[in-house]
């Protein structure tokens, strides 16, 4: 990851700029790699951006290769149910991918790590 994209604001978060918003499709993810692993970023329908480990919490399943449905996104391998607000699976399974704070600026996107 490139750390000149890097910038400190007022919240005293570090918030990489990660590109523009409009490149990830609607439904869709792209990947994010960082020292903390990949990253999974995902675009709702309603153009809500939401940031997770690229892991499932149930066999570590790709979720960036899920399929995305409101605000949960389905792991690929065994169709486990995700929050992509909270990283929490959906019940009756157990578990949680970690979630990370994104935002958009004038057309970019932003992740915190």
């Amino acid at each position: 990851m490139n750390k000149g994209n890097t910038v400190m604001t007022s919240d005293n978060k570090d918030w990489i700029n990660i590109g523009k918003a409009d490149a990830i499709p609607k439904l869709g993810a792209r990947v994010v790699t960082s020292d903390e692993g990949d990253i999974a970023v995902f675009r709702t329908a309603d153009d809500q951006y939401f940031a997770l480990r690229d892991s499932c919490p149930h066999k570590q399943g790709p979720l960036s290769q899920g399929i995305v449905s409101g605000t949960l996104v389905a792991c690929p391998l065994h169709d486990w149910k995700i929050n992509l607000d909270t990283g929490l699976a959906v019940e009756p399974d157990e578990g949680c991918a970690a979630s990370y704070p994104v935002k958009i600026e004038n057309g970019d996107l932003f992740l915190s790590l």
